[in-house]
């Protein structure tokens, strides 16, 4: 069975990964670049979601094409990872124009993130405007890494490593895909088989189901409540439909 796809499938989108898992560290950014620009939407779900330049997402509003999405690790404190992010499309002249001058342009970089603070030890270890400068530079249009990288580095899933994945698949004649960061409460793993929920990662994965022993101890550990009720799961969905603004943020919602 092939494996899902990426969010790189749609013509012209490129991501990229900065992380660091070392002494004290467990976290990072990733960048979706757009260049050109893209008609956004956003849905924004839970009690206590840290965002940045998300309204000017809302139909409403004027700004009606972004060049790029942050999504990162640290918190609130990781919002500063879009700063890095939108430097670098100001260096490359990507933005709205604001003036006559080539350079005067302003980068439109809504970011989103999860709270991974101290899953590497130190508390204070989180991402900056080097983590999104670095993320944005390393944006290829190519297959993405996924797994334990870049915004997905210091998530959790139930107790578990979470994590980066992506998907995409034909809908008609419309490509769309989506990138998750998934720091979740609920656990990937089904307890009964110790294998993942999702069936179609058993072949893509070469998984093998575990034995009687290794079935227990897998659900001991995601019938195991999290440490803190403090999760999220943000991610970008991209479509090579011609949508308006609106139309962007009937599909987040559903989405």
């Amino acid at each position: 069975m092939n494996a899902p796809g990426y969010l790189t499938d749609i013509p012209g989108v490129r991501v990229g990964h900065a992380d660091r898992r070392r002494a004290g560290w467990r976290t990072g950014t990733t960048g979706v670049l757009l260049p050109g620009g893209s008609v956004g939407g956003v849905d924004i779900r839970g009690g206590a979601p840290g965002t940045r330049e998300t309204d000017l997402l809302h139909p409403e509003n004027l700004v009606d094409r972004i060049d790029a999405v942050c999504l990162t690790g640290g918190s609130a404190f990781g919002l500063a990872a879009a700063d890095g992010v939108m430097q670098w499309l100001a260096d490359h002249h990507q933005g709205v124009r604001v003036g006559e001058p080539e350079h005067w342009v302003v980068p439109i970089v809504p970011a989103a993130v999860i709270f991974d603070l101290g899953r590497g030890g130190r508390f204070e270890a989180r991402p900056d405007a080097d983590f999104g400068r670095r993320a944005a530079t390393a944006a290829r249009h190519r297959p993405e890494a996924q797994g334990c990288v870049g915004a997905g580095t210091g998530a959790r899933a139930g107790g578990l490593q979470g994590g980066v994945g992506s998907a995409s698949r034909m809908v008609g004649s419309h490509r769309i895909a989506a990138l998750a960061v998934v720091n979740a409460a609920g656990s990937v793993i089904d307890p009964g088989t110790g294998l993942p929920h999702e069936r179609w990662t058993w072949p893509v994965l070469n998984l093998v189901r575990p034995d009687a022993a290794a079935r227990r101890r897998i659900a001991a550990i995601v019938s195991t409540p999290p440490p803190s009720a403090l999760n999220t799961t943000i991610g970008v969905v991209v479509t090579t439909a011609q949508l308006d603004k609106a139309g962007a943020r009937r599909l987040a919602m559903s989405a």
